[in-house]
């Protein structure tokens, strides 16, 4: 499939998955820039904090959340300077399969079904007892 540059392809499932504002729009950066062979991009915080108008620490935040949600995943990198200093480079991102986030929020929302459901549950005993009591 060939894809012009002048856009790129957002899932529409990236809209049900919870995320706040900041989360979508680094979402969005990164697959503005990732390789469309190998799903990998490597713009520094800065770099994507000019893009989208947050802060280097809201785009650290947001990528963060972005990685515990399953969307991306990050790597350090290394540089060597022109002295042959190892230096940290900027981080490798790679995004996930869209269905990894889904499943993500799923399980995570079902996690919060049953914990409701338990409380309710001890709610309700509680309630019993006091009125036997």
């Amino acid at each position: 499939m060939q894809f012009d540059k002048n856009y790129f392809p957002m899932p529409n499932e990236i809209f049900s998955l919870g995320l706040s504002a900041g989360e979508i729009a680094v979402y969005a950066y990164l697959m503005h820039c990732e390789d469309r062979e190998t799903y990998q991009c490597h713009p520094s915080y800065n770099t994507i904090g000019k893009a989208v108008g947050m802060s280097k620490n809201t785009v650290k935040k947001n990528v963060g959340l972005l990685e515990k949600k399953r969307l991306i995943t990050t790597e350090p990198t290394k540089v060597i300077t022109k002295k042959g200093e190892k230096r940290n480079g900027t981080l490798l991102y790679t995004l996930l399969p869209i269905s990894y986030g889904v499943e993500y929020r799923y399980r995570h929302q079902m996690t919060e079904i049953v914990h409701i459901a338990r409380k309710q549950q001890i709610q309700g005993l509680l309630s019993n007892r006091e009125k036997t009591g």
